[in-house]
């Protein structure tokens, strides 16, 4: 890491002294995944920095850590601060500064004209998120501010999990060793150890509402909305604060965080005496937003929030036969289509908020497509083995325990290397999962799934649940198999054309039929570039591939020529799941596939160029025409692929580099330009 003492680090990208007269301003950029785009931000900000004659330090937030990282000093002398990032950036030490806020990519898109806005911005206040609103404006339209609201909602359904999970399992677990059955359900003997532990499950239970509403406040307006968003989750789920049996649950809670949150955010506009500003964060804000926010809903909004809920809950109660086929139809579908991501936790918590009010069939429906999943991509790994790598085969045993323990994510890796495949035989199966489990009036009494609940003895109908599961998971497994062995017949006439000639060895023709920029074996050791991951071995003037899955396979072969990997089919798969988290092209025509596995024994880096250009998702809507490839092991890479990526991605922001890769004209000339690299 960067000392924060050195201005002089990183390329001069510190605050030079001794240039009297000239603005100084100091940035921060980072992306959710803190690579590629967290220093092509960095290094444009610099760039137009020269041009308009400012002094600039960029402070990065990368996965390898924060570089070059801006002291008290640095702040202290600045004029201004710009904040091009993704993710939250702690705002607080640049109080009484001007702070510009926006994403990572107007960094890269759009340098210059945050450079101009920042001399304009709204000056920060002592908290983390002040003007949060102000500083997205000018933004893409609504892109920032509906950006900070999904980020809101992660945050506090991430904080309410862990509440989720100890308090239904210590119930669970109450229950199976001490409940009995009752008119009501189970329950346990008042007064005994099990009883203790069952009320201690329902505290945490209890709790899961205020903490959701407490975060989701929290990420918008910071630690003053964090007591009016706890106390406006709690009376959200008090319905006898507004006469109502039931509370609004988690509907309730998501309402009152976006409203304490904002809330927040507006009343800190206000302009106040100077006298007063100490105490506003501490006294102030959170008295006047927290009364204002629990008279607005138990007079306003309390009432008829819990009258939909209410309604939905008795006709959720009501439902048999083909409603209950239906409903249990589209929970499955929504719990296995992103297995933990939002569409996933929607169910979940719709299942979960119901429990509480004696409707158990809804949440028996989602514990029964919980574990599809994973046990149906484990089971198909079982099926046809053939069809999967060894690293897919291990992959798909330890779906199986997560799946017995209702661990949905274990399915994720094969829904990001097959997704055409994988996700609609997960959401087949979750559906008739789902299906039977509500057609049968399977209950479940505490908010987890999987045949764990049932071993704890928290399952009605455990006959059914189990059949249920076992139905789906056939279907998964048997449905995923098919679709792999479509796509296979399919593409078996197509796959020979995407794919690279055989690599022809150093020194072995000179490169100009197969696009290969092979130079003489005597010239080797002066063509290495990146301490030596890349070579004349591992560089192609031309890309036969006009998709991206075809030119990353293409690419991995060329990195197989090194003898560096093991497994191309496995290097590939790794690579198609990484962009299934997120493209990896970057925009000004470049992508930067990359892979971490043990398909390679030693750190290899690929490139190549492709005249037409290959759609690659990028931001820009930019073709990829400058392709590099890195693959490094998975045991013993530490963070070199990211060393390597930093590299790139600030070299690659050089318009002029960029342009001399385009038109170097043969291999030799290529990698004359890659040793620009540095």
């Amino acid at each position: 890491m960067t000392s924060p003492a050195d201005p002089s680090v990183d390329g001069g990208a510190g605050l030079p002294a001794g240039r009297p007269g000239r603005p100084k301003l100091l940035a921060v950029t980072a992306c959710p995944t803190g690579i590629a785009h967290t220093y092509m931000a960095a290094e444009k900000l610099r760039q137009a920095a020269d041009r308009l004659g400012v002094d600039m330090k960029v402070e990065t937030q990368g996965s390898i850590g924060a570089e070059n990282v801006l002291s008290d000093n640095d702040v202290r002398e600045a004029d201004g601060i710009i904040i091009a990032a993704d993710r939250e950036v702690d705002r607080e030490r640049f109080a009484g500064k001007r702070v510009l806020s926006t994403g990572v990519a107007d960094g890269i898109h759009r340098p210059e004209e945050l450079i101009e806005r920042v001399r304009s911005a709204p000056v920060q206040t002592g908290t983390a998120t002040a003007d949060a609103s102000g500083g997205a404006s000018g933004g893409d339209g609504g892109g920032r501010e509906r950006s900070l609201a999904y980020k809101a909602l992660m945050n506090g359904v991430s904080y309410m999990i862990p509440f989720v999970v100890v308090g239904g399992l210590l119930i669970a677990v109450a229950l199976a060793l001490g409940g009995h059955a009752t008119a009501e359900g189970y329950a346990t003997t008042p007064g005994t150890f099990w009883d203790h532990v069952f009320r201690i499950g329902v505290l945490g239970f209890t709790l899961m509402i205020p903490i959701l509403s407490g975060y989701i406040a929290y990420a918008i307006g910071d630690r003053p909305a964090l007591v009016p968003g706890m106390i406006g989750g709690f009376i959200a789920n008090t319905g006898a604060l507004y006469d109502s049996e039931s509370g609004a649950g988690f509907i309730g809670a998501i309402v009152t965080g976006f409203l304490a949150g904002y809330l927040v955010l507006w009343i800190r506009k206000v302009r106040v005496p100077k006298a007063v500003r100490p105490i506003m964060p501490i006294i102030v804000i959170p008295i006047v937003a927290t009364t204002a926010l629990g008279l607005f809903f138990v007079y306003v909004l309390g009432r008829p929030i819990s009258w939909v809920f209410e309604t939905l809950t008795g006709r959720l109660s009501g439902m048999t036969g083909t409603s209950a086929v239906l409903l249990g139809a589209v929970l499955g579908l929504m719990i296995a289509f992103d297995m933990g991501g939002p569409v996933n936790k929607t169910a979940f918590l719709f299942g979960t908020g119901l429990i509480a009010s004696g409707n158990f069939a809804v949440m028996g429906m989602c514990a029964a497509a919980i574990p599809v999943m994973p046990l149906g991509q484990g089971l198909a790994t079982l099926l046809r083995r053939g069809s999967y790598s060894a690293q897919e085969r291990e992959t798909g045993m330890a779906a199986l325990f997560m799946g017995a323990f209702g661990i949905s994510e274990g399915a994720i890796p094969f829904a990001a290397a097959r997704p055409a495949a994988v996700i609609p035989a997960n959401m087949l199966g979750g559906a008739v999962a789902g299906a039977i489990a509500g057609v049968a009036g399977v209950g479940d009494h505490v908010p987890h799934g999987g045949p764990v609940v049932a071993a704890l003895g928290a399952v009605g109908g455990v006959g059914w649940f189990l059949i249920a599961i076992a139905a789906g998971t056939v279907v998964t497994a048997l449905t995923t198999n098919a679709l792999i062995g479509l796509g296979e017949r399919r593409n078996a006439g197509a796959v020979p054309a995407a794919r690279s000639p055989e690599p022809a060895r150093v020194g072995v023709g000179n490169g100009v039929g197969n696009g290969r920029a092979d130079i003489p074996a005597q010239a080797a050791p002066s063509s290495e570039v990146l301490s030596g991951y890349l070579t004349g071995r591992t560089v192609r003037t031309e890309l036969v591939a006009g998709s991206k899955e075809a030119a990353i396979r293409e690419m991995a072969e060329v990195l197989a020529a090194t003898g560096n990997v093991r497994d191309v089919d496995e290097l590939v798969r790794v690579a198609l799941a990484r962009e299934a988290q997120g493209t990896t092209g970057l925009g000004e025509s470049i992508a930067i596939p990359h892979a971490k596995t043990d398909a390679v024994t030693r750190p290899a880096v690929g490139f190549a160029r492709s005249a037409e250009g290959i759609e690659w998702g990028a931001p820009d809507g930019t073709k990829a025409r400058l392709v590099f490839m890195i693959a490094v092991p998975e045991a013993s890479a530490g963070d070199e692929h990211l060393r390597i990526l930093a590299l790139l991605s600030r070299t690659l922001m050089d318009t002029g580099f960029r342009e001399r890769l385009r038109t170097a004209p043969d291999g030799p000339a290529i990698l004359d330009v890659l040793r620009e690299i540095r």
